[in-house]
Formats: structure tokens, C-alpha cells, sequence
């Protein structure tokens, strides 16, 4: 039996799959650590961590949210959160801002909104707390905690210890591109994020780890006909198959399925991106972000890791062997 051509040789090049996740990865690392200094949070926090103001107006004509959003901007408040309402059977804006403190600030904004969307009618101004807390955010890491621990137990009975290290290597890296991108955008654009972050963030997981046991499954199948005999194609002598190259097999056997899956999501988040509107546009982005790096993990970064522990294993045995012998 001859081994046949891949498409991607993950084994040959693995130094250069993991550089460049090094390089994606590094500099959001970076970010982090400088959001810490300026905000005390790894991200710039938005108004559901921090609590803020909400204002309900009902404008005399007609105003399309994108227009509040942008004058909200424009008067110092970027991240506000802007819906659309039904008061009294008439349509209203909500607009929830950072916490506005002073009568002047207040008086300067309701000026702003006046000159560039018409007459208004105030019904109420209120002050809000953070509809995310300490204790609901340490609950939510704690049940991330717990669920990475199941993924680990799961892959563990379902494939091998080893599997599930590679699965969850793979996972941290998208939440660690993810966050540094956001870190990033945080610092130099003031780019805060709010709790669809977080559900972004969530999604991401439960794709990328999806993703890598599709790969891991075919691995599994594959590993099989690890140490069957082959004909190398470089120098037509016999040898026995290796784990590498079985698991270059099994990459480039899901590689299409992988690729089109993610094509068709990433399809659709550009379309809401760039015909969505400012309100869910962070969200969007996080989740392409995610999507594309969980994609990239699942195809090499957790075979690449998976190829490595088994050589290193495979050689720790040979030279245990070796003295023993």
C-alpha cells in the first residue's frame, strides 16, 4: 500500500502552524497586560460591568438607531447601548450610556440630540447598576472552569487523555486570540465590551471544541493502521506508517468539511457585519474572530500537538527501553 499525497503535511511544517498562532497570540498577551494598567480589567469594560445611566426619549419625527448611536459617540459616550421602545403605544429610544454625573454633562448631551435629531420629549432618566457583577462574573469563570474539566473527562473516556490536552490547548488559544484582539481594539479605539461579549465568547468554545473532536474522531479511526506497512514515497522502500502521517491523513480527509462549514458561518457574520448596524456589530466581529481562529486550531494546532506528545512519549519509551535493556 502507498501512502498518498496531502494536501497539508501538518508534521513537516508544525513549527511554522504553531509560529504563527505564537504571533496572533503575543501581542494580544501584550494588550492584555496594558488594558490591566489603564482599566484594571484585562478589557476595556462596558456599561453592563460598570452601570451607567439610562435614558428614555420620544423624538417628534422619526430617527433610525444608527443616528442616536452616532451622536451618543460623537458626545463622548461610545459603547451605549441604543434599543427602540414602545411607550404609551408610541415608539421611543432607549439609550443606556456610561453614568452621567453632572447636570452640565446631561445638559450638553440633550442639546446634542436635539441639534442633530429634532424636538423631544423626555419620559424618564435613571440611574443604573452593573447588570453584571463581581459575584455573577466569578460564578460564570467558575463555570467555565468546571466546564472545561467535563470537556477534559469527556475526551479522556471517549478518546485518550492526550486528546483532551491537545482539545483544550486549542480552545485557550482562540479565547486568548479573542480577548487580545478585543484587549487590542480596547486600548487604541476605546472599544468596550458588554455581555454579548461574553456570549460570543461562549459560542466560540462550543465551535472550536466541536470542530477538533470532528478531527480527533478521524484520528481515532485512522490510528488503526499505525505501524502497517507503507512504500515511503521519497524513497519507494517499505516502512511501517507512523502516527504523523495518520494524522496528516485524518486532517486532510476533514479538511474540506471543516473549511466549507466555516466558510458558510463566516458568510453570514461578514453580511450581518457590514449590513448589521453599530448595535450588534462588536458582537459580529467577536464571533468571526473566533470562528476563523477556531477553525485554524482545530486543523492544526491540536494535531500539531497531539503529533508532538505522542514523539515525545514514543521517545521517552524508546530510551527507557534503552536502558533497560
Amino acid at each position: 500500500m502507498s501512502a498518498h499525497k496531502n494536501i497539508v503535511d501538518i508534521v513537516k511544517y508544525r513549527s511554522i502552524w504553531l509560529g504563527i498562532s505564537l504571533l496572533l497570540t503575543l501581542p494580544g498577551l501584550v494588550f492584555i497586560g496594558l488594558c490591566y494598567q489603564k482599566y484594571g480589567a484585562p478589557l476595556k469594560p462596558g456599561i453592563d460591568f460598570t452601570g451607567g445611566s439610562i435614558l428614555q426619549y420620544q423624538f417628534e419625527r422619526p430617527v433610525e438607531l444608527e443616528q442616536v448611536h452616532k451622536v451618543l459617540e460623537d458626545a463622548g459616550f461610545a459603547g451605549s447601548q441604543v434599543q427602540q421602545a414602545s411607550i404609551s403605544g408610541k415608539p421611543a429610544v432607549v439609550m443606556r450610556t456610561k453614568s452621567i454625573d453632572s447636570e452640565t454633562e446631561k445638559r450638553a448631551l440633550d442639546q446634542k440630540l436635539e441639534t442633530e435629531l429634532g424636538p423631544y420629549k423626555q419620559i424618564s432618566v435613571d440611574k443604573v447598576t452593573a447588570t453584571i457583577g463581581p459575584e455573577l462574573l466569578s460564578n460564570g469563570l467558575l463555570a467555565l472552569f468546571v466546564t472545561f474539566g467535563g470537556m477534559v473527562a469527556y475526551i479522556t473516556y471517549r478518546f485518550k487523555f492526550d486528546y483532551a490536552i491537545c482539545a483544550i490547548a486549542a480552545l485557550v488559544h482562540d479565547v486568548l486570540v479573542l480577548i487580545g484582539v478585543f484587549a487590542a481594539l480596547g486600548y487604541l479605539f476605546q472599544t468596550e465590551v458588554d455581555s454579548l461579549f461574553i456570549s460570543a465568547v461562549l459560542t466560540v468554545i462550543g465551535f472550536s471544541v466541536h470542530d477538533t473532536i470532528v478531527v480527533f474522531d478521524r484520528v481515532r479511526e485512522n490510528s488503526k493502521s499505525v505501524g502497517t506497512k507503507i512504500i515511503d514515497p521519497v524513497t519507494n522502500e517499505e516502512r511501517k506508517k507512523t502516527f504523523g502521517e495518520v494524522a496528516n491523513d485524518s486532517v486532510n480527509q476533514t479538511l474540506a468539511r471543516s473549511l466549507y462549514t466555516s466558510l458558510t458561518v463566516v458568510i453570514t457574520l461578514l453580511a450581518l457585519f457590514l449590513l448589521g448596524g453599530v448595535t450588534t456589530r462588536d458582537f459580529v466581529l467577536a464571533m468571526l474572530i473566533g470562528i476563523i481562529s477556531g477553525t485554524y486550531s482545530s486543523i492544526f494546532n491540536a494535531s500539531c500537538l497531539l503529533v508532538w506528545l505522542r514523539e515525545k512519549r514514543q521517545g521517552a519509551m524508546q530510551k527507557k527501553s534503552l536502558k533497560t535493556a
